[in-house]
């Protein structure tokens, strides 16, 4: 089939679809990362598996690959799409709870708030992220790093079932016992590289309340206060699960007024434990006597928005990089960098989330990726339109090589917003693994994701051997 009569097809199958030159196509091919200049072949908003299975039945016949896109939160590295249709799913919304076995199925174009509510309504709460905006499936699926994530794990090891559209164009449902190497790929090596996740079950936790909030010092304060977070955080309780930032806040009207124009320093995030214990273990942050300190007993339902992540769609991007360790000295060069004296560009002038924990332990039966390999996340984020980009780029990235001495190399794909070599993401049998079940699924490579697995170009693993290895 002609790519042309592809694209006539294309329209048949069911979905909205917009092409170049088509009055809606610039307003669709713009995603959450307002900053990313995608160009696709086409956009397809199907609104259900039939008209997925149909998109990617039409694209396969043009000889266009699909590129599947939630809210298109990490799409910065997905690349040229001008042979590619890309795939929205935000018009695929769907919430079931089940209260009594502590699942939920969610359609794939859910984002998180919706979630979290629905199931704070039975006493229950998901490994959901920082931001109530980010999409379910991607977030899930890449990992899914969680304000609970030190006491429970990776979001991507509670899932227990997906669906998902194959190269074939056939709707599957995979768990432990229904193609059990698939199941294990999907988990951590993100849906979009085997297909087009069309819903997904994942198990709830009995957590009503938390005792969270957040510290808030002058960012004058960042030595003194970093230098005791980084040691405590190693130290601290799975139970407690924390981000470090130094920001620089707008002068705008948007911003709350304690925040508003001003340079902080704001520790955030959760305790999975009784007040008392809570209390003793923020002790050591607390008698540095910060300027705010709203942390208290609150219902789980308001963490989504802890961390004041934007919700809207932002011209916004940075780097990252996973760390080992934050000795004295690494303390030191990230202050020079990021802190009051660097004169960066940066908003977000550099965040570190506390991991460890079940966050760096692997389980029986997780998926392929079973956890983090490093005590901290490392990210930094600005603005990147224009000449700023520019500067964004460069102050990000000098960030992150300064603290390179206590990092690896390796990447939290997730965090990741520019083109990296994707095997930085897991470890070298799990790599190898993940090019042999992509092979076998997707021998053609008609799926198209951010941070890409090639086929391995060799025989796939035998039915259930990752699994049974796990």
């Amino acid at each position: 089939m002609s790519t042309e009569s592809g694209l006539s097809s294309l329209r048949r199958s069911g979905a909205d679809v917009q092409l170049p030159g088509d009055p809606g196509y610039d307003r669709v091919r713009t995603t959450w990362a307002l900053a990313v200049d995608l160009r696709p072949a086409a956009v397809a908003f199907p609104r259900d598996a039939d008209e997925v299975a149909a998109v990617v039945r039409a694209a396969a016949s043009a000889g266009l690959r699909v590129a599947p896109l939630g809210t298109g939160h990490n799409a910065h590295a997905l690349g040229d799409l001008s042979g590619s249709v890309l795939l929205r799913t935000s018009a695929m919304t769907g919430i079931e709870i089940d209260p009594a076995a502590r699942r939920a199925r969610v359609r794939a174009g859910e984002v998180w708030q919706p979630v979290v509510q629905g199931a704070a309504a039975h006493g229950l709460a998901p490994l959901h992220g920082s931001s109530p905006d980010t999409g379910v499936v991607g977030y899930t699926l890449g990992g899914g790093v969680s304000w609970y994530g030190r006491e429970l794990g990776l979001a991507a090891n509670s899932v227990t079932a997906v669906e998902l559209v194959g190269a074939d164009g056939e709707l599957r449902r995979v768990d432990a016992e229904h193609d059990p190497d698939l199941f294990w790929a999907v988990r951590g090596g993100g849906g979009a590289n085997f297909g087009v996740v069309t819903a997904l079950d994942f198990a709830l936790y009995p957590i009503e309340t938390a005792y969270a909030g957040m510290l808030v010092w002058d960012l004058r304060d960042a030595h003194r206060v970093l230098s005791r977070w980084a040691p405590w955080a190693v130290d601290a309780p799975d139970a407690i699960t924390t981000s470090y930032r130094n920001l620089q806040f707008p002068p705008i009207p948007e911003i709350p007024e304690p925040f508003r124009g001003r340079r902080l320093v704001v520790i955030d995030g959760a305790a999975l434990a009784g007040d008392d214990e809570a209390e003793r273990i923020l002790a050591p942050l607390r008698e540095l006597r910060p300027e705010i300190d709203t942390f208290a007993r609150v219902p789980a339902a308001t963490l989504s928005r802890l961390h004041m992540d934007p919700e809207q769609p932002t011209p916004g991007g940075g780097r990252s990089a996973l760390l080992d360790e934050l000795p004295s000295a690494a303390v030191d060069r990230l202050v020079e960098t990021a802190g009051p004296d660097s004169g960066t560009s940066l908003f977000l002038a550099a965040e570190l989330r506390q991991l460890g924990g079940a966050l760096g332990r692997a389980q029986p039966g997780a998926g392929a990726l079973a956890r983090l390999d490093g005590q901290f996340q490392l990210i930094t984020g600005g603005i990147m339109l224009g000449e700023q980009a520019k500067q964004t780029i460069a102050d990000g990235e000098r960030v992150v090589d300064a603290l390179a001495p206590w990092s690896r190399g390796r990447q939290y794909l997730n965090f990741q917003e520019e083109r990296v070599d994707p095997a930085s993401g897991f470890d070298a049998a799990d790599w190898a693994a993940l090019r042999r079940i992509r092979e076998a699924v997707d021998p053609g490579g008609l799926f198209q994701a951010n941070h890409e697995i090639p086929g391995g170009g060799a025989a796939p693993a035998a039915s259930g051997e990752r699994a049974l290895q796990r």
